[in-house]
């Protein structure tokens, strides 16, 4: 049965049509703060299209229905800049000119420089990573990079996490832990989070969409 949590993010009868046709079929729903919700298909399935119909970077040639609501606030007719969403991507996008603490610093507009780096610290030593502000990016592992992505997103403190296949670069080994990392730190932050992923394996103990055939299904005991 669905707790009774305030709702903080909700897609109603959400569309994305190129030439009349659906990228993805029609869906509704709810997440609540701290919430994940995994939506699982195969390459083509349009996972990637619904996040950046989510996030407002899909292209002007697409045609949106529906509404996406964030903390009672619909983001239909607002840019990509003003949705305070943030996207964590399989390429963790680092910039190879920074340093670690720099691609870190660049989430954090507003602050006095003491305080910044203060944040970049804290986050660092939560990820297990504290001592590495000056590390060169390309001297990291490949899990290394994905934490610092992920940070670099939840530094700029959004209203929504969207995931893009963010394991799927990984060995099995470092898959399993960035994981769980990732879950906690949706936890900890207490954001809600929408993630698309082809691996079952993916899915915590949470709800997750099958998305296929041009159909949606709710599956593992969660709601439309």
């Amino acid at each position: 049965m669905r707790q009774t949590n305030p709702i903080v993010f909700e897609l109603q009868k959400f569309q994305l049509r190129l030439d009349g046709v659906a990228v993805f079929p029609e869906i509704s729903i709810q997440l609540t703060a701290g919430e994940l919700l995994v939506v699982m298909g195969p390459s083509g399935c349009g996972k990637s299209s619904l996040l950046a119909a989510i996030a407002g970077s899909s292209g002007s040639e697409f045609e949106l229905y529906g509404k996406v609501i964030l903390q009672g606030r619909q983001l239909c007719d607002l840019p990509m800049e003003r949705r305070q969403i943030a996207i964590v991507y399989q390429d963790d996008l680092l910039f190879p000119h920074l340093d670690v603490a720099g691609n870190l610093l660049f989430a954090l507009a507003r602050g006095n420089a003491q305080e910044r780096m203060h944040s970049v610290k804290r986050a660092l030593a939560s990820a297990g990573l504290a001592g590495f502000e000056k590390r060169d990016v390309a001297t990291l592992s490949g899990g290394q990079r994905a934490r610092v992505s992920l940070l670099r997103s939840l530094l700029a403190k959004p209203k929504l996490l969207l995931l893009d296949e963010p394991f799927s670069r990984l060995d099995a080994a470092l898959r399993q832990d960035f994981r769980q990392f990732v879950y906690s730190q949706i936890e900890s932050m207490n954001i809600p989070a929408l993630m698309v992923s082809h691996d079952r394996q993916d899915c915590p103990n949470s709800q997750f969409y099958a998305l296929q055939d041009a159909q949606m299904q709710m599956l593992n005991g969660g709601y439309v």
